[in-house]
């Protein structure tokens, strides 16, 4: 389908902003020095295309100087008492909002609402935090697995976590150098022992997408603007009116 395309940002400017918030995941696994660019260059490619994010960040801690989702949780009302007009790109903490969330005193299917002036919201966390959270969502995480030699490791403990406890099929994209020359930090191709792993000991068949870490700035947004289009091709609507479930 992206072969049909003008070029490969065309998929996503005929998209047009969705009438519902849409769910995506990236799954944290203790690489965020190869996880963070790509996180934001994917949020950035978004935002150029006309669509407003939403990152929720497990990682974050909220706190009375700097609410996030708990915040939002406790007072729906005053969430929307605010400016009404969608920023761009916002980042939230919400670490204790996916605690409660994992404890199902609530779901993502009962705030909808809260996320209403974005077009796209982005759950940011570790394996643990995801598979309780989003377990029953039937979202497809990106699993993002750096050049950096310890990153099939970690990105093999999270695959094998998402896959047994929440039957969740990750995306994996893998992060490439271009040249052979410039990898300085492993003589190994990490996604290639992940995809060896994954099939040994789990039998599962990953195929992973190429991102290709390049100093010319037009070759890497090509590959994040093919990422882009498919993650929100599997994203998972977020209902504004919500019956219960997720969508």
């Amino acid at each position: 389908m992206l072969d049909t395309c003008v070029n490969q940002a065309a998929g996503l400017q005929c998209l047009a902003p969705p009438a519902v918030p849409r769910l995506v995941s990236v799954t944290s696994h203790g690489q965020q020095r190869g996880e963070l660019p790509l996180l934001w260059g994917l949020c950035a490619a978004w935002v150029d295309l006309g669509f407003s994010v939403l990152v929720l960040d497990g990682h974050a801690q909220e706190s009375a100087q700097n609410p996030g989702l708990a915040q939002w949780m406790d007072n729906p009302l005053g969430r929307f008492e605010e400016d009404e007009r969608a920023v761009s790109w916002s980042v939230l903490p919400a670490a204790q909002g996916f605690e409660r969330l994992s404890g199902q005193s609530f779901s993502f299917a009962t705030l909808g609402e809260l996320f209403q002036n974005y077009a796209v919201v982005l759950v940011y966390a570790n394996a643990q935090t995801i598979t309780k959270v989003l377990k029953h969502s039937r979202i497809s995480p990106l699993l993002i697995v750096s050049p950096l030699k310890s990153s099939s490791l970690t990105a093999y403990q999270a695959l094998k976590q998402l896959l047994l406890e929440a039957q969740m099929r990750p995306t994996v994209a893998n992060i490439t150098l271009p040249s052979p020359a410039d990898v300085t930090m492993s003589n190994t191709n990490p996604a290639l022992h992940l995809q060896q792993c994954a099939l040994t000991f789990l039998g599962y068949a990953v195929k992973p997408v190429t991102i290709t870490a390049s100093a010319r700035a037009e070759s890497s947004q090509d590959d994040l603007n093919r990422l882009a289009l498919q993650l929100l091709e599997s994203a998972v609507l977020l209902e504004r009116h919500p019956t219960g479930r997720i969508h």
